[in-house]
């Protein structure tokens, strides 16, 4: 299972180890049993914090200042077939829209896939942070290096954070909206003292 198909799956823009999945099969994925499944992650909550955030907040500053070594050297070796200046490329419309993740430090994330490990000893997780006017969706891939998770991929997208509503039907010009009461007739034999209500072309 690569990081492109994992992107494709989840309709995200794959970002940081693009080259990644193209020049490293990751190990173990020719040998895994097709019965072989990902299974939960033994991290607590604290820790999935940690690594989300850490790697967010590690790519806002990089982005922010056009400087994508520090977010390099924090990477594994599998994101670390990209350089500095290919990590720029990469991330070259987001900092054209200057899109500020510094929100992740302070909001909660909403996990849409809990931490696992794949078959490949990827671990794996995806989900949102909600905020207004828009919300950021990642997918996030860490690969174990000396006993530490570092970062593999990462895939990020942003989207509407509350369904919008459609717009409200607009009442045809020229035509006058009259109340039931307004349009009711007179009584039978009693004139009536207000003109009959007329609409203007």
């Amino acid at each position: 299972m690569t990081l492109r198909w994992l992107s494709a799956a989840l309709g995200l823009l794959i970002l940081g180890a693009v080259t990644t999945s193209a020049q490293q099969t990751p190990p173990q994925q020719q040998q895994t049993p097709p019965q072989q499944q990902a299974k939960p992650a033994n991290i607590d909550r604290n820790g999935v914090l940690m690594l989300i955030r850490s790697t967010l907040l590690a790519l806002d500053q990089a982005n922010k200042t056009g400087n994508y070594t520090v977010l390099r050297d924090l990477g594994a070796p599998g994101f670390q077939v990209n350089s500095a200046a290919r990590l720029a490329e990469i991330f070259a419309k987001q900092r054209g829209d200057k899109l500020d993740l510094s929100g992740v430090a302070v909001i909660d994330p909403q996990l849409s896939l809990l931490p696992q490990i794949e078959p490949n000893g990827l671990l794996r997780m995806a989900g949102f942070f909600p905020s207004v006017p828009s919300q950021v969706n990642f997918e996030l891939l860490f690969a174990p290096v000396e006993g530490q998770w570092r970062v593999f991929g990462v895939s990020l997208s942003v989207g509407q954070s509350a369904p919008v509503a459609p717009a409200a039907p607009e009442t045809p010009a020229g035509k006058a909206v009259i109340s039931q009461k307004q349009a009711a007739p007179p009584k039978p034999g009693v004139p009536s003292k207000q003109p009959a209500a007329s609409a203007t072309q």
